[in-house]
C-alpha cells in the first residue's frame, strides 16, 4: 500500500513570542529520527495564522535548509491576503519545498465558484505542487470532492489534498471521485485515527498530529501497513486510538501537544502564541496519564 505518515509540526516560539529556529531545528531532527516520512511545517498546529509574513520566511528558508531534502517537507502558505500567500508560495517553491499546501479561504461562507477561481488563479501563480487543504471546521464549508476533482483537470500542479474531517466517508468519496481519474492525486487524512482506514481504502495516508510527540509509533503504522502486515497495523493503530483521547485534554489541542511533546523529552518550550493559552496543571496531570498508560512516560 501507499501509506506516508507526515507530521504537522508544531512551532517553537521563544518566551517573547519569536520563531525559535534552534528548538524547531530540534523538533525536525526528532521527527527525522523517530521514522516520519515527511514534515509539513506552518499548517495549522504551526500557529501559521500567529506568525508574520517576513518571520515566516525567514522558518521557511531556515528550515528548508537545515532539512535538507532528509524527507518530504510541505509548506503551508494560506491566509486571508491572497497576494501574500501566493507570494509566500512562491518563496517557499524557491526554496526548495516540496510542494505548498493552502488552507481554502476562510471567514467568509464561500460558492464553490469562489473556491475554484482562487485555487485555481493561486495554482496559475506559481511553479510547483500545491496541495489543498480542506478544514471545514474551520473555513466554515466544505471543498466537495466533484471541487476537487474539477481543479485536477483545471491545474496539473494541482497534486493533493489534506482532508481534515471527522467523518471518514468524505475523504472516501474524495478517493473513490479523484483517484478513478488521477490515481497519483495525492489524498491524506488530517487525523491520525483514520490512517489505516485512509489507505486501505486506496489513499495515501495522513498529515496528522500525534506524531509530534510520538513519531516512532506512527512511523510503526506507516512501515506496517507498506508491508501489509494487517496484525501489526491493527496494533499500532488501536495505539493510535487511544492516543486520541489526547486531543479530549483541552479545548484548545495545539497547547496539549507542545505540552506532550516537553513531555517526552523534545527539547522545547511548550509556549504557544494568543489566542492559544499553556496547558493547565489540571490537564498537564491528565495528559500524563495518558502518555503513561501508553508507555511514552516512564
Amino acid at each position: 500500500m501507499n501509506a506516508k505518515y507526515i507530521t504537522p509540526a508544531v512551532t517553537a516560539f521563544t518566551s517573547d513570542f519569536h520563531v525559535d529556529m534552534e528548538a524547531n531545528r530540534q523538533i525536525y531532527d526528532h521527527l527525522i529520527a523517530g521514522g516520519m516520512d515527511g514534515i509539513l511545517i506552518l499548517g495549522s498546529i504551526g500557529e501559521f495564522f500567529a506568525i508574520s509574513l517576513e518571520e515566516k520566511k525567514r522558518m521557511i528558508r531556515e528550515a528548508l535548509a537545515y532539512v535538507d531534502h532528509r524527507v518530504t517537507v510541505y509548506v503551508g502558505t494560506g491566509g486571508t491576503v491572497f497576494e501574500e500567500c501566493a507570494e509566500l508560495s512562491r518563496y517557499a517553491l524557491e526554496q526548495g519545498a516540496d510542494g505548498v499546501m493552502v488552507i481554502s479561504p476562510y471567514y467568509f461562507n464561500l460558492p464553490d465558484s469562489a473556491v475554484l477561481d482562487f485555487y485555481d488563479t493561486l495554482a496559475g501563480r506559481i511553479e510547483g505542487p500545491l496541495l489543498l487543504y480542506n478544514f471545514p471546521a474551520r473555513t466554515g464549508y466544505d471543498l466537495k470532492p466533484q471541487v476537487v476533482l474539477e481543479l485536477a483537470r483545471r491545474r496539473k500542479n494541482i497534486v493533493g489534498i489534506k482532508d481534515t474531517v471527522d467523518v471518514m466517508g468524505h475523504t472516501r468519496a474524495l478517493i473513490q471521485t479523484v483517484k478513478r481519474e488521477f490515481p497519483e492525486f495525492l489524498i491524506y487524512s488530517g487525523f491520525d485515527e483514520f490512517f489505516s482506514h485512509n489507505v486501505i481504502s486506496g489513499g495515501d495516508g495522513c498529515i496528522a498530529g500525534l506524531s509530534n510527540f510520538t513519531p516512532e509509533t506512527a512511523s510503526a503504522l506507516a512501515k506496517a501497513a507498506k508491508r501489509e502486515d494487517f496484525r501489526l497495523l491493527q496494533e499500532y493503530q488501536m495505539k493510535i486510538d487511544r492516543l486520541m483521547a489526547v486531543y479530549d485534554v483541552g479545548e484548545q489541542f495545539i497547547p496539549i501537544i507542545k505540552k506532550a511533546m516537553v513531555l517526552c523529552g523534545v527539547p522545547m518550550k511548550s509556549i504557544c502564541a494568543r489566542p492559544m493559552q499553556e496547558s493547565t496543571e489540571g490537564e498537564t496531570r491528565r495528559l500524563e496519564q495518558i502518555l503513561k498508560e501508553e508507555g511514552l512516560l516512564r
